[in-house]
Order: structure tokens, then sequence, then C-alpha cells
């Protein structure tokens, strides 16, 4: 970076100091707009979070319990890049410029103090919705070191959930109807094919308790991610794993099975099995088969299965 006689500006803010943003960029430089401001008048690249507004769209720019404060890159669409303001935050230091983070995006923001990215983890991948609620996509989250403060508790919901359970994999009651859009996609409305799903799922827990077989759910923390999964039901006197979709299309079979073989690395079971609204045809029926995962749906009072180990004995 070319050097400037404004190269000299020293700087007096400290943490928790606040600032017109339109004033500390006409005095240190830096883009007016967005999240992230390299400037080119000073050795300085800026950065602005919104934890409040940002966890709304599953961002959790905030500190962690790894005493680090974690900062989603930019880029409203698509997969993010490790190109513009994100390479500017991954390079700082190879650049000469100092770190800044500040509470707040427009009007008087917060000085919350210097930051340098982590040199052995500096980001990793995480998954959030587009701009406006579109697709899920690949985001870049960057592991900040602080510099000139302490690191504090924290202070999002995923923060506090990773606190509270430091697990891999946690046991839930079937009344905690988290779900990974719960963190991943806050701001989005259960489909109704939710809410059939937690249909199905109450009335195939309440079969299962008349049986005398207590049922409950997992949340599972993979090894280096940062958001958690959640399984449907699970029955451990059974060794069942099952989930749940609201209708028999080739699309829900498909995810279910691959979501069973994600949750089934981490929880021991016996059986897997999809839990259906009715009976799907032939053809799918034979792809869970291939797929080693048991169909099981109402049928009059109770439940059926293609494999009678997914069911309590007696049961059919």
């Amino acid at each position: 970076m070319s050097e400037t006689a404004s190269d000299t500006v020293e700087w007096q803010l400290k943490p928790g100091d606040q600032i017109e943003r339109k004033a500390l960029h006409s005095k240190f430089g830096g883009r007016t707009q967005g999240g992230i401001g390299p400037s080119a008048k000073t050795p300085n690249v800026f950065v602005f979070t919104d934890p409040v507004a940002g966890e709304k769209h599953g961002y959790y720019d905030d500190w962690m319990p790894d005493g680090r404060f974690h900062y989603s890159g930019e880029g409203q669409y698509g997969d993010q890049r490790m190109i513009s303001g994100n390479a500017s935050i991954l390079n700082h230091q190879a650049e000469g410029r100092a770190l800044r983070v500040f509470q707040g995006a427009r009007g008087t923001v917060t000085y919350r103090g210097e930051f340098t990215v982590d040199q052995e983890n500096p980001w990793y991948s995480a998954d959030a919705p587009e701009t406006n609620d579109g697709p899920l996509r690949k985001v870049i989250v960057f592991r900040l070191n602080p510099v000139d403060t302490a690191p504090q508790e924290p202070a999002t919901k995923l923060g506090r959930l990773l606190v509270s359970h430091p697990n891999q994999v946690d046991e839930l009651p079937l009344e905690r109807n988290e779900s990974e859009t719960t963190f991943v996609n806050p701001n989005q409305e259960p489909y109704e094919a939710d809410r059939k799903e937690a249909r199905l799922v109450k009335a195939f827990a309440d079969y299962l308790t008349s049986s005398g077989h207590q049922s409950g759910r997992q949340r599972i923390l993979p090894p280096g991610e940062s958001r958690p999964l959640f399984t449907d039901l699970y029955a451990k006197g059974l060794g069942l794993l099952i989930e749940a979709k609201g209708s028999v299309t080739r699309e829900n079979i498909r995810m279910a099975i691959g979501q069973l073989a994600d949750y089934s690395r981490f929880v021991d079971h016996t059986v897997r099995a999809i839990l259906l609204p009715s009976e799907p045809r032939e053809d799918l029926l034979a792809l869970a088969k291939t797929q080693e995962c048991a169909v099981i749906w109402p049928e009059g009072k109770g439940f059926i299965s293609t494999n009678p180990k997914a069911l309590p004995s007696g049961k059919f």
C-alpha cells in the first residue's frame, strides 16, 4: 500500500468509544457503506457488525466460546468468495493494516476494538440464506483474536447454545422444536410441511409411549462445524433413529435418506427409519430399502413398517 501524508493520522479511539460513521471515514478513509471497509487513506480495515439484525438472517457475529470474535464475510448472493473486503480481512496483517471492529452499520457506531485474524485457523464455512430469504449458500466466517480488549461471554443465540451444551451429542425432549433452520435461517417461517411433520412425530411418539417406549431427540454438533443438527425422533430402547417428512414425494424420501446417513454417524442405533404420513409408492419403498432405511406410516390406530424392528414388539 502506497504511503501518503494521511498515513500519519493517529488512531485515538478506545474500545467503547462512539463516533459517527461519516466522521470516522472522513478522518480515516474506508467505504461509507457495507460491512467491510478497507482504507486507502490510512492503514486500517474497518469492520461493521449488527448482531441483532444479523442473527435474524443466520449471521452470528459476536464472541464465541473459543474466546474469539467470529465475523461473517461479505457477499449477499451465491457462495461467498475470498475476494474484495473478505480478502482485505484475511490479508490485513500481511498488508500492514489494523483490523478494527465496530458495532452498528450506520449513524453512530461503537468501537469494539482492534483484532487480528487467527493465523492457524483464520476462517471456516457455514450455511446462511441469501439476502431477502433466498436459498442457502456458503458464507465465510472469520475467527478474530482481540488485541486491546478482553474476550466476553457469548451473547448470540448460537454462542449461548455452544457454551451451555459443549457435548457433541445432547439429548433433548421432543417439545424442544428447534431444528437446523432455527440456527441457519431463523427468519424463515415454518412451512405447512413442517407442521405436518411435527404432528406426525407427536403421534408416533405417543404410540411408542403407549407401548412402554420413551422417545426424544438429539442435538448434534459435528467436529469443526458451528451450526447444530437435530434429529426428529430417537427411541433408545428400540435403537430407532427417525427422520419424518410431511409428504411422500421422491424429493422428501431422498432428503430423509441423506439426513439419516448424516445423523447416524453420531447416534448409536440399530434401525434407521423414515416416518411418512402414508405408504409411498413401490419404487420409493425400494429406494429406501437399498439404503437400509425402514419406512413407517400410520395404519388404523397404529403404525406399520417395512422392518418389524422399527416398531414395538407385537405392534403391527
